[in-house]
């Protein structure tokens, strides 16, 4: 996973202690109903769209980026799914994070997806019955997508 220069830079002062990021969460759906996703090049498994914000990057456009670079397609942001802090998760590399995930519902707008960065390995359209097993956040971000006028889902 390509790590942001600002959180490099956090890195060299704190070292590998927990740092609080915010993520981004894009479940992006085809005019078929597909699901997109990735699997991953750092665990092999299949995943939602997913990535860190930049500083001061509206969720929105943090969606649309990660979308762009990791699998080349376009995409416009339709409706917050869900907010919610994860807990404490540990890089291969020791870095330990504290993530607060923003999930988002997308449509695809132009383009085929393809592996377009070195995130993932592959890159594929998915019947929602036919999704493979996500992790609990990424799961509930896809139910909430496919659920007509669900509202947005806030951990407590």
């Amino acid at each position: 996973m390509a790590i942001p220069d600002f959180v490099v830079a956090l890195r060299a002062a704190v070292g590998r202690a927990p740092l609080p990021l915010v993520g981004v969460i894009a479940v992006v759906l085809d005019e078929g109903g597909r699901v997109l996703l990735v699997r991953r090049s750092d665990t092999g498994e299949w995943a939602l769209t997913t990535g860190c914000l930049e500083p001061g990057e509206q969720p929105a456009a943090g969606a649309i980026r990660e979308v762009r670079e990791e699998a080349g397609v376009e995409v416009a942001v339709e409706r917050l799914l869900a907010v919610e802090s994860l807990p404490l998760s540990v890089g291969p590399n020791g870095d330990q994070v504290y993530w607060v995930a923003v999930g988002v519902r997308c449509r695809l707008v132009s383009g085929v997806a393809h592996v377009n960065d070195d995130e993932s390995v592959a890159v594929g359209w998915f019947d929602p019955a036919e999704v493979p097993p996500l992790p609990a956040h990424q799961a509930r971000c896809l139910a909430l997508a496919l659920t007509p006028f669900a509202e947005a889902w806030l951990a407590v």
